[in-house]
């Protein structure tokens, strides 16, 4: 079992590798405005976390849905313990990106709403509420 958990890790270290190259890819996107290459990319991360999701069942199915951190102190093995601290710091890496990714994105939306207020302002007149506040 040792032997099949650890391969089946290492296969998961390398999907998540490839999701973080996605990843990464779509940040470059995102920086140079490439509209087309981001929706590329869409498919490409959602591939990526098909195979992460398909690893990581039959990860469970080997560990019988048992916690790794307890395998692991059970085998004492010093590869399987590298394997799941690099599979750890892969999927730090790869919050990380996401998180830049996304905030990038919506910096991008609220910029192009302000854009689109200033060129476009809102018609109406502004009336007070009844608390004393503008509506919009």
């Amino acid at each position: 079992m040792k032997e099949k958990l650890n391969v089946v890790m290492i296969q998961e270290i390398e999907t998540v590798m490839v999701l973080l190259v996605e990843l990464e890819e779509q940040h470059r996107c995102i920086i140079v405005n490439d509209i087309f290459g981001m929706e590329a990319c869409v498919d490409k991360i959602k591939k990526a976390n098909k195979n992460i999701a398909h690893m990581e069942v039959e990860r469970r199915k080997l560990t019988e849905s048992r916690a790794m951190r307890s395998i692991i102190e059970e085998f004492k093995d010093e590869e399987l313990e590298k394997n799941y601290y690099k599979i750890n710091n892969l999927l730090q890496e790869v919050v990380l990106q996401k998180d830049t990714n996304e905030l990038l994105i919506k910096q991008g939306l609220s910029f192009t709403n302000r854009i689109l207020n200033v060129l476009n302002p809102a018609r109406e007149t502004k009336t007070y509420n009844a608390y004393g506040k503008v509506k919009k």
